[in-house]
């Protein structure tokens, strides 16, 4: 998940989608850039019994170990979901896409959220010179409230853009129930979140059309998610 404007929503969407593909299996991974470690916590609530997600807290550093075996993926996982941190600079942009197979970028119905993500955007397509060939971005309209002015101003900014919106999430309290419990919300009772599946399942539909055009032989990765040779899963 990518967007430099921190509160935006890409942890939301990282540990709802790490959980869905978990429980589709086989087991993804959530790489947690961001110094909060947002995507830790919520892995460390999550029960052992649960569908398994390896967590990477590249956050962190240590001396103990290479960087590369810090952040070494399982054979088994072929979703490699990351969590980016705010503040992200023009060459700090360019390295998370390298690798990525798709870049979803939340952001939040607000003026500042709007202005600051039309400039992110621009440095994305411009700056980092972003090839939607090789990688396929898509914009996530996150915690919106229906017939709202500011729901109205952030669908008339991202249908002026040439990206896709993929889904609207609500403000809904389904997100903030799962994440103090460590889950998402396809493992919560179906019949408390049924619209809540219904808007993030565009999401996944859209991330799976992308996995079926992978070659048979590799793994798939989503953004936030980034690939890293040899092994290489899909990447957000």
């Amino acid at each position: 998940m990518l967007n430099p404007k921190g509160g935006c929503g890409k942890t939301t969407l990282t540990t709802n989608l790490a959980s869905y593909f978990a429980l589709r299996g086989p087991m993804p991974t959530i790489m947690d850039c961001d110094p909060q470690g947002g995507s830790m916590r919520w892995l460390e609530k999550r029960h052992p019994n649960r569908p398994p997600i390896h967590g990477i807290a590249a956050y962190k550093k240590t001396m103990s170990a290479t960087r590369s075996w810090q952040q070494r993926i399982p054979m088994e996982s072929n979703r490699l979901l990351v969590d980016t941190p705010a503040a992200l600079s023009n060459p700090d942009i360019h390295e998370l896409i390298y690798d990525a197979t798709n870049v979803l970028i939340p952001v939040m119905p607000s003026p500042i959220d709007i202005r600051y993500a039309a400039r992110f955007i621009a440095d994305l397509l411009l700056v980092s010179q972003l090839d939607r060939r090789e990688c396929h971005v898509g914009i996530v309209a996150s915690r919106t409230r229906q017939n709202t002015r500011s729901l109205r101003q952030l669908m008339r900014f991202v249908n002026s853009l040439r990206i896709p919106v993929l889904t609207i999430l609500r403000d809904s309290q389904n997100y903030v129930h799962a994440a103090g419990q460590g889950i998402g919300i396809y493992e919560m009772p179906h019949h408390k979140v049924k619209r809540d599946i219904e808007d993030l399942a565009r999401v996944v539909s859209w991330l799976n059309r992308w996995e079926v055009q992978q070659p048979q032989s590799e793994a798939t990765a989503e953004t936030g998610t980034f690939v890293r040779p040899p092994h290489r899963p899909m990447q957000f």
